[in-house]
């Protein structure tokens, strides 16, 4: 997902340069929902790593 963000950050920057400013518009604002989405998905993760949730948990037992 971050990968994908980071694509459209950079079609958003080059359409941006070169005079498309609603593809750039767009393409930028795909890019903060998915860096959005991509972050919060991290955040779960983390907490749910932290807790012992899933795989860790099943090692440990």
């Amino acid at each position: 997902m971050l990968k994908y963000a980071i694509i459209f950050a950079v079609i958003s920057l080059i359409a941006g340069a070169l005079g498309f400013g609603g593809v750039a518009a767009g393409a930028a604002g795909i890019a903060k929902i998915l860096f959005g989405l991509f972050l919060i998905l991290a955040v779960i993760f983390v907490v749910l790593a932290a807790l012992g949730v899933g795989a860790a948990r099943k090692a440990l037992k």
